[in-house]
């Protein structure tokens, strides 16, 4: 029977990559155990070499370390696996919402960078047939906001900071409700960097 400690461990966030290291999604250490058990996967230590579940299992873990009994010793929980197999990323259409703009956005104004109150800003304002599309929507504080009115940033003599684009992540999305990111995953996120410092 597991204690409530051992159950919270298993449901720590591991990171899933592809065959190719890129960042695929994030999962508990309860399915990253199976994966690794079923030699789906191999668990990357903190210098990122693979291991398989023997070579893993052999390895004594750390006071720092989460660590879950079993009936052989502590089982280190691994923070990253790698997908022996799996080469693909998945591509899962993610919704236009307000949320989402400001997860694109790294919760700054697309104009002058500030991160207190945010609104969402159309780029080419809606008066002008400006839509509500990935590509027209910005994050934007109320002072920009209020300075742009309805004009075009050109107009306004105002610059956006990049040019909106849809996203092509997910693992980014996923990361938002992690309450834990970890220095070891960094190479793999890419995009997820200004998330993962909003919400450090």
């Amino acid at each position: 029977m597991l204690s409530n400690s051992e159950r919270d461990v298993l449901a720590t966030p591991v990171l899933v990559l592809n065959k190719s290291y890129q960042a695929v999604r994030v999962t508990t250490a309860r399915q990253a155990f199976s994966l690794l058990y079923g030699a789906r996967a191999r668990a990357l230590d903190a210098s990122y070499e693979p291991h398989d579940f023997a070579a893993w299992s052999a390895i004594e873990p750390t006071e720092e370390e989460l660590a879950v009994r079993t009936p052989r010793g502590r089982l280190c929980v691994p923070r990253i696996l790698w997908l022996c197999d799996y080469n693909r990323v998945p591509r899962t259409p993610l919704r236009l919402s307000r949320r989402n703009v400001f997860l694109r956005d790294g919760h700054a104004c697309m104009y002058c960078g500030a991160t207190g109150e945010l609104t969402i800003d159309h780029v080419v304002p809606r008066s002008r047939g400006g839509g509500g599309s990935w590509e027209n929507l910005v994050a934007c504080c109320r002072a920009c906001n209020l300075a742009k009115g309805h004009r075009t940033p050109e107009e306004a003599g105002m610059t956006l900071r990049c040019a909106p684009v849809r996203p092509t992540w997910t693992v980014v999305v996923q990361l938002a409700n992690v309450d834990e990111h970890l220095p070891i995953w960094e190479p793999f996120l890419g995009p997820a960097r200004s998330l993962r410092r909003k919400a450090s």
